[in-house]
């Protein structure tokens, strides 16, 4: 498979905190990768670099052999921790907007996982619950034809019957060819759908691998194994 992402001694200071410390990290196109960590290991920052929201302090990053920029924004899909949308928003003027700024959007892919939910059009975001609010969130993101998707904590802070649906909305409108990377520190709810894991603690890399060779290798579930290691890295 292509490197979709690639990093080289990547490093971003928050003027004296380092969020990233030299991350060199390789990424295949086709996978579902969990970027695993507890908050604050630099998670968010990895991603933001990745789409090009951030710039690093030094170091390199690339998306399909670009340096990240206006081109690789073409083919990155971003979902925040936090919405940037106006909770004034009403549905319908959301889809409006994401048709118009992004090529790759499917404005009639979206429609349909909506009424799937039940969401009205016309709603406004404010009047939705925060589970149909961050599945709303998702479908925007998840209706557009991208080469990478970025999805920072998707299934943080809403209840299990939400993240079910979540993470079968992932794997039910991903394309083949692309590459989904999850943030995440609820690693036990998201392992199941996982072909790789990245660990990062400390704004390092602490192992990347893939979930099948932590199962059979190991003998432990990904969640144990990140336990273990995580735990031993404290003791270094």
């Amino acid at each position: 498979m292509a490197i979709v992402m690639q990093t080289d001694s990547l490093v971003k200071d928050y003027g004296g905190k380092i969020a990233l410390a030299g991350v060199t990290l390789s990424l295949e196109g086709g996978k579902i990768i969990g970027l695993l960590g507890s908050n604050g290991s630099g998670k968010t920052t990895l991603l933001k670099l990745t789409a090009g929201i951030l710039t690093p302090t030094s170091g390199e990053i690339s998306v399909l052999g670009m340096p990240v920029g206006v081109e690789t924004k073409k083919v990155v899909s971003f979902l925040p921790e936090r919405t940037y949308l106006n909770d004034w928003m009403r549905i319908s003027q959301m889809l409006e907007y994401f048709a118009d700024f992004y090529e790759d959007f499917e404005i009639d892919r979206a429609r349909r996982m909506l009424l799937s939910l039940g969401v009205d059009e016309n709603a406004k975001l404010r009047t939705l619950s925060k589970g149909t609010r961050e599945k709303v969130q998702l479908v925007l993101v998840m209706s557009r034809r991208a080469k990478l998707y970025l999805l920072d904590e998707p299934i943080a802070g809403v209840d299990p019957v939400a993240r079910e649906f979540i993470l079968e909305t992932i794997l039910s409108n991903r394309n083949p060819d692309s590459t989904i990377l999850i943030s995440t520190h609820l690693i036990s709810d998201v392992e199941k759908v996982l072909d790789d894991v990245v660990f990062i603690r400390d704004g390092k890399i602490l192992m990347q691998t893939t979930a099948e060779a932590i199962r059979t290798e190991q003998g432990k579930t990904v969640d144990e194994y990140f336990r273990e290691v995580y735990k031993c890295s404290e003791n270094v």
